[in-house]
């Protein structure tokens, strides 16, 4: 009875090794691509990775920092929307700065009443001097001359400290410098700020508090040519290049805009400031007219295939 079971155990493991054996060893079809994969148009095209963005004069985007620190309590503007330049985008609690500026306000009467008392006091010393020089002493009339000039000081400086005082309020409210549209509000009413930005939650470092990209539908893709296919770039006369659209099989032309010459670590695509890296880029900037069937946002990562113009 035990052999038979010693058997029947066995003949069952073998069983069970033969079936585990062709279950993993069938052959696996593989799963189809989410998308169409960009094929290169050019025979000898470069590929890059690009990121799309709204066209600039000069450098990319519009980062807003705040000059001073203190609480959000307005946030006047949503994003996607088109303000003008001097629109008031966002305000910091100023409550503080406010007080201390009425306060230098205050400050500047004082002064000027003190200057008006001594003033007074120097004409009356000064034109009974002229009348009859016996009847004030030169000492007396030199301390009230005196008196006029620092109570002309202390207003110039009190003047000062108002103006100062003024231009810090003004910095409480953050204007737009330009027109453009608003493509990313990175904080809230109640959250604090500071001239380096504010702490993002997931990233775990500072962003601008807001991001204004251009006004219209010119865009931009900026891209990241690998520094060993530089040789291989065509002049700017030359050049020509198609976007592809991860998702889709839309092709869309592309105009150059500048080179930004400047080779640099590959670290934009990852957003890592500490990243160690031994590729190095030359950003190309190119431009294009968004689709009207499609909408494109900004920040999307876009295949971007370069050739020399005329070249298949």
């Amino acid at each position: 009875m035990k052999n038979r079971l010693i058997i029947g155990l066995a003949i069952f493991g073998v069983l069970l090794a033969i079936s585990t054996a062709y279950y993993w060893g069938r052959k696996q079809n593989p799963l189809p691509p989410a998308f169409t994969p960009a094929s290169n148009p050019y025979e000898n095209g470069i590929y890059a990775e690009g990121i799309i963005e709204t066209l600039q004069a000069s450098g990319s985007n519009i980062n807003i920092y705040p000059e001073v620190a203190g609480t959000v309590n307005q946030i006047l503007v949503k994003e996607g929307q088109e303000v003008n330049a001097n629109t008031l985008l966002l305000t910091i609690d100023d409550s503080v700065q406010k007080a201390t500026t009425q306060q230098a306000k205050a400050q500047i009467g004082a002064a000027r009443a003190s200057l008006k008392t001594v003033e007074d006091a120097y004409q009356k010393q000064k034109s009974a001097a002229d009348i009859d020089p016996r009847a004030v002493s030169k000492d007396a009339l030199d301390s009230a001359k005196d008196a006029v000039g620092l109570a002309k000081a202390n207003l110039e400086v009190t003047q000062k400290q108002y103006e100062t005082a003024a231009s810090l309020l003004a910095k409480y409210h953050i204007n737009a410098l330009a027109a453009g549209k608003i493509i990313s509000i990175n904080t809230a009413v109640g959250s604090y700020v500071s001239a380096q930005g504010v702490y993002d939650t997931y990233t775990q470092q500072n962003t601008p508090i807001l991001v204004m990209g251009a006004v219209g539908q010119a865009m931009a893709v900026r891209c990241y040519v690998d520094e060993v296919l530089l040789q291989r770039l065509p002049s700017a006369g030359d050049i020509e290049a198609y976007m592809f659209l991860r998702g889709s099989t839309l092709k869309i032309p592309l105009k150059i805009v500048r080179f930004q010459p400047n080779v640099s670590p590959k670290i934009e695509l990852s957003n890592q400031r500490t990243e160690r890296v031994d590729v190095r880029v030359l950003p190309v900037i190119f431009s294009f007219d968004q689709p009207k069937d499609m909408t494109i946002y900004p920040g999307q990562l876009v295949d971007v295939y370069i050739g020399k113009r005329g070249a298949k």
